[in-house]
Formats: structure tokens, sequence, C-alpha cells
């Protein structure tokens, strides 16, 4: 269960998760309160948890990885100790920038972010091949994207 949170947390939350650059005068300013309440807060969101990081979100087309892929993942192993050791391995590789433990047709989704199609055939083969018990791996290459955000819906709070 979470914590109670008040609709002045829950305002802060939102306009941090938009713009994490954000003064803390700014966000008094803009809920028409003093700083130091705002101060305040921020850190007792950060302390319980509510906040995880501050982060700059890049340009990844700009930056030159301009390819997507999704990979579906299913293992031959399904021990506790392997599907840790899995994961394990799958943080190590910079190219998957996220890694969900899934139901359905596979064991964990991927997303990677490379360069292109030849950036994502040297992943396969020096990297995801060589993973022990890997049963069996299905690329969805994304075409276009037509939303991305990090912002969580927090209406169900208020």
């Amino acid at each position: 269960m979470i914590d109670k949170l008040d609709k002045i947390d829950i305002k802060i939350l939102k306009l941090l998760q938009h713009n994490s650059n954000r003064t803390v005068k700014n966000i008094a300013e803009i809920l028409g309160l003093t700083t130091t309440p705002i101060f305040d807060r921020i850190k007792k969101l950060e302390k319980k948890g509510f906040i995880d990081k501050y982060a700059a979100i890049l340009n990844s087309k700009m930056l030159g990885l301009k390819l997507t892929v999704f990979v579906g993942i299913t293992l031959k192993n399904h021990t506790r100790s392997y599907l840790e050791k899995f994961v394990v391995t799958i943080k190590g590789f910079p190219e998957v920038v996220e890694c969900h433990r899934v139901s359905g047709n596979f064991d964990y989704l991927l997303k990677l972010t490379l360069v292109d199609i030849e950036d994502y055939e040297q992943f396969i083969l020096t990297k995801l091949a060589i993973i022990a018990d890997v049963n069996n791996v299905q690329s969805y290459v994304a075409l276009s994207q037509s939303k991305s955000t990090t912002e969580l819906n927090l209406d169900h709070l208020m």
C-alpha cells in the first residue's frame, strides 16, 4: 500500500515528472506556496521513494541511435537462479534500455536502442546468442514511434 499523498504532493510530482529541472522557487510560484514547504515536501518524496531519480531524456535519433527493436525471449530453463543470472547478464548490455518479465508467448520482453540493423545483428551474434538456455528469440523492429513518455498518470491519486 502506498503512503498517503495529499494534493500538493501529487501536484509537485506532476510538475517534476514533466520537467525535473524546475526550481523549488518555480514550483512554489505555480502552487502559490513559499519555497520552504515545497523544498521539505520534495525531500520527503525523495526519502520515501516516490522520486527514484532525476534524469535528462536524450534524443536517441539525434545521437545516431535510429533503430528500436523489441525482442521477445523464451528460455529453456526457468529455475529462479537461472532467471536471476539471465537478468544480471541482460543488465550488462547497454543496448538494452528496458527488460520486462512477461506472461504470454515469451518470458522476457527487451527494448533495445541501436545505431542500425547491422548493430542489431552484432548484438544477436555476440551477446544474445552466447547466453545459455535461450530457446527462442522473436524480433520486432519499430518502424515509427507514435508516443513516448516517462510521465505516469497520477489522476487516480487525486
